[in-house]
């Protein structure tokens, strides 16, 4: 349950090249992208996640996008101009016709939830009702987010806006406060 970093994720301003982007890749070319972008010396970072795969005949555990069709750049208008021409890539994320930056301070969270957390899924972010709390204890102490039911059991939603995707986990209740936002 880890993702591969090529480059150091610096914090920065205007287009130094330490800012992170996302990348809408070709449905199942995540990896592919990873590989070509690895190869240009472009900063990549794909989080994966490990799943149990059943067929008929076995069981399976394989190592997967935690975020299906994305991959973050690190880098300036170069870096992202040589990244969009890989093979399998659709685009740059944008928003409301700008481009999606995505904060440090998100990929640092999406790397402590993958290394810390037992069973993380991504899930869309959706408005509406939903206590947000913050984790008071345990390796994920200070993460914010909001606690959706799913089968009657608790469990944690952290949103990464700059790409409108959650990260939704397995928390204690025991371990979460409510807090007003």
């Amino acid at each position: 349950m880890t993702g591969s970093v090529i480059g150091s994720g610096s914090t920065g301003g205007a287009d130094d090249g330490s800012r992170w982007y996302a990348l809408y890749t070709k449905s199942r070319h995540e990896k592919k992208v990873e590989l070509q972008l690895n190869e240009k010396g472009i900063p990549v970072y794909l989080p994966m996640k490990r799943s149990l795969k059943k067929w008929s005949d076995r069981k399976k555990w394989v190592e997967e996008p935690l975020f299906k069709s994305y991959i973050f750049v690190q880098g300036g208008k170069q870096e992202r101009y040589r990244a969009v021409q890989c093979v399998g890539v659709v685009r740059l994320v944008t928003f409301q016709g700008q481009l999606a930056v995505v904060r440090d301070e998100e990929i640092e969270m999406i790397r402590r939830i993958l290394a810390e957390a037992s069973d993380p899924e991504s899930a869309p972010v959706e408005a509406g009702p939903g206590d947000t709390v913050e984790i008071e204890s345990g390796p994920l102490a200070g993460l914010r987010g909001r606690i959706v039911e799913v089968q009657a059991a608790k469990r944690f939603l952290v949103s990464i806006p700059s790409i409108s995707q959650g990260i939704r986990f397995n928390v204690d209740r025991w371990n979460v406060r409510k807090i007003s936002v």
